[in-house]
């Protein structure tokens, strides 16, 4: 099984931006999380990441024929990336939305996401460990 973790824009400043929402962990912290967790799981995990909504959509068009499901932290995309969500949605693979900040309980124009509609689920405000969250709940979702 393969699946691709994606993060959007500001993503890579992971443990620098406000820690007040985002947290101390860097996106190294992170991803050294996913892989062991996947490695558990005996499942693939291809990483990447952009600051860039055209490189996104550009990226999961190229690998979504050879995976299995989407992981995607969309970032500030959440909110406005139409492109990005049609993207996922001619991908037409399972798709969990992640966000380390509970986007529901912040400003107003934070609690819409464009992607939430298309998404099996998305896991929110509960830190870096909703990558791993999200990644669990994808896996049992294809293995059912």
């Amino acid at each position: 099984m393969k699946v691709l973790l994606i993060n959007g824009p500001n993503l890579n400043l992971l443990g620098q931006r406000d820690k007040n929402f985002y947290g101390t962990a860097s996106i190294e912290h992170i991803l050294g999380e996913v892989q062991s967790m996947s490695a558990e799981l005996g499942i693939q995990i291809d990483y990447y990441q952009s600051n860039h909504e055209g490189e996104i959509i550009d990226y999961i068009q190229t690998y979504s024929p050879q995976i299995d499901g989407i992981v995607i932290n969309p970032g500030a995309l959440t909110h406005y990336g139409l492109s990005l969500r049609d993207a996922l949605l001619d991908a037409g693979l399972p798709v969990v939305e992640v966000h380390l900040s509970n986007i529901h309980g912040r400003e107003d124009y934070r609690r819409n996401s464009v992607i939430t509609s298309l998404s099996i689920g998305q896991v929110a405000g509960l830190g870096w460990k909703g990558y791993l969250y999200a990644l669990e709940g994808l896996i049992e979702y294809l293995k059912s």
